[in-house]
């Protein structure tokens, strides 16, 4: 038979945590020096996922998390410290981050406690490229300072969902670039000249603009038969860097020669844009599908 009784503990630097063990010993040294060693052991066991030196923040995580890569895909992981001011604040947020697609960008909690924020957290956010939220909880003048020195950011809320928009974007800042192309216009091929160069296609510009040096696809019959770069534009011979619609050109493409007349070249500026987590988890359950993973 297990007996339970209502205990009242003092002189504790911090809040235990549910499911912490209790020990007794024989004086208060012993249990001192026994709780200093704990506590070291704990310590180095989160400082061992340590990443290099760097600012710690927000606004500069994508050299602030530990990263890897597979084959097709992009894939990162946020390191956390996580300071609240009561224990059911902690999977308050959690439950709160299971919104967040986490295909990509895992979330690695490495400290959750209650209690301020302390030297010590900023020490392991240095060692870790962690970054530091607090809900509900204080940051003293001293911590504050050395923070500071240590080029690391400590983010206080008071609001749950201020904090999750906060780590919804600090995920999507971590994703890769993709790479959009933007329609600028489009030309009809009417001829075919030899230059010094090779070839080139003259052209009359019937939608848009062509400008130089922007991307360019040249389709025959409906099919794409080469995407390039717009290397030479010439307009009445002399060089110029666009030409406008309804209006007549030269136009030479990289690495590309075998123009016939009735081609159609397609111009485009490469934009790179940013995804949201939504759009990288469909991604990657896109490549998983290609490569005949199932879930």
């Amino acid at each position: 038979m297990s007996f339970y009784l209502v205990s009242q503990v003092i002189g504790l630097n911090s809040v235990p945590i549910a499911g912490d063990e209790f020990e007794s010993v024989d004086s208060l040294d012993i249990a001192r020096e026994r709780a200093e060693a704990c506590a070291e052991s704990l310590r180095n066991e989160r400082m061992s996922t340590k990443a290099g030196d760097g600012k710690v923040t927000l606004a500069s995580l994508a050299s602030a998390v530990s990263s890897g890569k597979q084959t097709g895909l992009d894939m990162h992981q946020l390191n956390i410290i996580m300071k609240v001011d009561v224990q059911g604040s902690i999977e308050a947020i959690k439950q709160a981050l299971q919104v967040l697609p986490q295909d990509n960008v895992t979330l690695k909690f490495l400290l959750q406690a209650v209690g301020d924020v302390s030297i010590s957290d900023v020490d392991l956010s240095v060692a870790s490229k962690a970054i530091i939220l607090g809900f509900n909880v204080g940051v003293s003048g001293s911590v504050k300072k050395y923070a500071e020195g240590k080029g690391v950011e400590v983010r206080i809320y008071k609001i749950i969902y201020e904090l999750i928009d906060d780590i919804r974007n600090a995920m999507e800042g971590l994703l890769d670039f993709v790479e959009e192309q933007i329609p600028i216009g489009s030309a009809d091929v009417r001829a075919v000249f030899s230059s010094g160069s090779g070839r080139v296609a003259g052209c009359m510009v019937t939608e848009g603009k062509v400008v130089k040096g922007c991307g360019v696809q040249i389709t025959r019959n409906g099919k794409t038969v080469h995407t390039g770069v717009l290397e030479s534009l010439r307009r009445v011979k002399e060089m110029v860097k666009e030409v406008s619609s309804g209006l007549e050109c030269g136009i030479g493409v990289e690495d590309f020669l075998d123009w016939e007349v009735g081609d159609r070249i397609e111009a485009f500026n490469v934009v790179q844009k940013r995804r949201t987590l939504e759009e990288a988890s469909a991604s990657v359950t896109a490549a998983l599908a290609d490569a005949g993973i199932g879930f």
